[in-house]
């Protein structure tokens, strides 16, 4: 048992869900709002219901680096906001969490990576996710790739907690069913990840056994029928929960194997999680047996037989393309990716069970 251990829960302030639960913010007075987005995000600014000088930057990047970030800010810092939304998926979000902290402050990005760096006040912030998969919206972390190193340059922060946060599964209608699929067992990840850490906790272990069952109960659904209401508003739950696990446990080795996966080949967050999830999870399985076999009754997985082949399976049927090759991957690629992911030491020193170079590398070339 772990409940007597020592943790922190940081969760926004607010948190509005349900069908059009976005129109709340048009109950916020702001001067000078500015809304970080997408392009594909971005048409949904109008259903904020903002007033006042409004200024909308919408062209966050997928796995924005840190000169898609200075960009942002610098627009940022021009218009002097007094409130800062975020209106995306995980990129978007992390990337606001950042500019509502540093646009008014003498900190750069650099010396506020890793943790309880931030410093100063905050501008209001909300965050407003439209898709369900990082889970971002809940958390106190964010992260921004180093062009230089190719390595994400993660941030940690209270300052960071949204003071509202807003699920409104109309906003991820438009989804296509593959970034559904991929981001959907993202989500999954977070809390499987959390559920089997060596830092679990009974209080975390409690959102991420909801979050897993409403995947389980979901995710075919909502990539089946983007426009299945109750299915849409289940993911986004489940991804919230995934979130509110991360800060006080965090994630462990699969996510450590998918960030090359991002940084070096440029695959979607979502979709490198869900190629590695089925790997990790049958890896780990020998150290966390219990709690791997409530995951795969949650998911439908068969009992007995190959793990992996079950949980790749589960992803394939969901339309997700499992082979990294693919997705462009080159098999020379695949020791500079085990040793990048293996050097990521704040996630694979979490794993419940330890992973040499030659095991990230052995699940890479699985994948291939």
């Amino acid at each position: 048992m772990s409940m007597d251990r020592l943790i922190t829960l940081h969760q926004p302030k607010r948190l509005e869900i349900g069908a059009g639960s976005c129109a709340k913010l048009g109950e916020m007075e702001a001067a000078r709002p500015l809304v970080i987005a997408s392009r594909p995000t971005a048409q949904y600014v109008d259903r904020l219901g903002l007033s006042g000088q409004l200024l909308v930057i919408d062209d966050v990047p997928p796995e924005p680096d840190l000169p898609a970030f200075q960009s942002v800010l610098e627009r940022a810092r021009a218009h002097r906001p007094d409130l800062v939304v975020g209106m995306g998926g995980g990129s978007v979000l992390d990337i606001t969490k950042l500019v509502a902290c540093l646009w008014d402050s003498g900190q750069s990005l650099r010396e506020v990576v890793g943790p309880n760096r931030i410093q100063g006040r905050r501008t209001a912030l909300v965050q407003v996710a439209t898709t369900a998969g990082t889970g971002s919206e809940a958390g106190i972390r964010a992260l921004v790739t180093d062009p230089e190193t190719k390595s994400k340059l993660a941030v940690e922060s209270p300052y960071m907690i949204a003071d509202l946060a807003v699920l409104d599964p109309e906003l991820t209608y438009s989804v296509p069913p593959a970034v559904t699929a991929a981001t959907g067992v993202d989500a999954m990840a977070h809390c499987v990840e959390a559920f089997t850490n060596i830092h679990a906790h009974d209080l975390v272990d409690g959102y991420a056994r909801m979050g897993i069952s409403l995947v389980g109960r979901y995710l075919k659904r909502a990539v089946a029928d983007g426009t299945d209401t109750e299915a849409r508003a289940g993911m986004m739950l489940a991804s919230y929960y995934g979130g509110i696990c991360l800060g006080p446990v965090n994630t462990a080795a699969g996510h450590a194997l998918a960030y090359p996966l991002g940084t070096r080949l440029s695959l979607p967050h979502g979709l490198a999680n869900a190629i590695i999830f089925p790997h990790v999870l049958a890896y780990n399985a020998p150290a966390a047996r219990a709690k791997t076999a409530e995951v795969a009754q949650a998911l439908g997985l068969a009992a007995q037989g190959d793990l992996t082949a079950e949980a790749v399976g589960f992803c394939r049927e969901l339309g997700i393309e499992m082979r990294l090759s693919v997705h462009g991957a080159k098999e020379t690629d695949l020791s500079r990716y085990a040793e990048d992911a293996h050097a990521i030491r704040r996630l694979m020193d979490n794993n419940p069970r330890e992973m040499s170079v030659a095991d990230v590398l052995a699940i890479y070339r699985n994948a291939f």
